[in-house]
C-alpha cells in the first residue's frame, strides 16, 4: 500500500536492524484517516473470504483491527494479555512470545465471543517472527474456528514470521513489506 510505505519512509525511525518505530501514526499515536484506508484495502483482499470477526491482540493491533471490522460491518475482538480481572475464566488461552519486549505472556479470549460458526481474520501491527499469529491460529482452533486469512500493517520481510505462516498455507497480506533495514536504510519489498 504506497500511502503506508510513503508514511513509513517519511515518519518511520530505525533504531536498530530489526527494529522500526512507526509511533507516530500507527501504533501510539494514531492517524485515523490512514488506519480507515488500511481497513478498507483489508477489507478488499479479504472480501471473498466470507470474514465474521476480527481477531488481534491488545494493544497496538487493536486500532487496524477495529477499523478493519468496520470496513466489514463484523465484530472485532482482542486478546487480552491474561492476568486481567475482569475477563472471567470462561477462555480460549494460548501462550506468545513477544519479539518486541523480549518475553512470554499469556493470551486470552472469552469463549461466548468466538465459535466454529466463525471465519476469523487476524490483523496486527506487525509481523515479525510470527509468534503473535501463532498464538492467535491456536486461540481459533480451540473455538473450532477457522482462520480466513492474516492481514499485516508491517511485515519484517528478512525475518522468518511472514514465510513461515505462508508455508502453512495461510493466507497472509500484508500492506507493506520491509526487506532491509541496514544501517538505518529501508527496502521495501515490490
Amino acid at each position: 500500500m504506497r500511502e503506508l510505505e510513503e508514511r513509513i519512509a517519511k515518519e518511520g525511525r530505525v533504531l536498530s536492524d530489526d527494529i522500526l518505530k512507526v509511533d507516530s501514526f500507527l501504533n501510539h499515536q494514531v492517524d485515523p484517516d490512514l488506519l480507515h484506508d488500511m481497513g478498507e484495502e483489508f477489507r478488499r483482499l479479504f472480501e471473498k473470504e466470507g470474514i465474521t470477526k476480527v481477531l488481534t491482540i491488545e494493544a497496538s493491533g487493536i486500532a487496524p483491527a477495529v477499523m478493519t471490522a468496520l470496513a466489514f460491518h463484523v465484530p472485532c475482538i482482542y486478546a487480552k494479555k491474561h492476568g486481567s480481572h475482569n475477563i472471567g475464566d470462561d477462555l480460549y488461552t494460548a501462550a506468545v512470545h513477544s519479539y518486541t519486549y523480549g518475553k512470554d505472556y499469556e493470551i486470552a479470549v472469552s469463549r461466548p465471543y468466538l465459535n466454529s460458526n466463525d471465519k476469523v481474520l487476524i490483523i496486527d501491527d506487525f509481523l515479525a517472527n510470527g509468534k503473535a499469529c501463532e498464538g492467535l491460529l491456536e486461540i481459533i482452533a480451540q473455538a473450532g474456528a477457522v482462520c480466513a486469512g492474516i492481514g499485516i500493517c508491517v511485515e519484517k520481510g528478512f525475518q522468518e514470521g511472514g514465510a513461515a505462516l505462508r508455508a502453512k498455507g495461510l493466507h497472509v497480506e500484508s500492506l507493506a513489506i520491509i526487506e532491509s533495514m541496514q544501517d538505518g536504510v529501508l527496502t521495501f519489498r515490490h
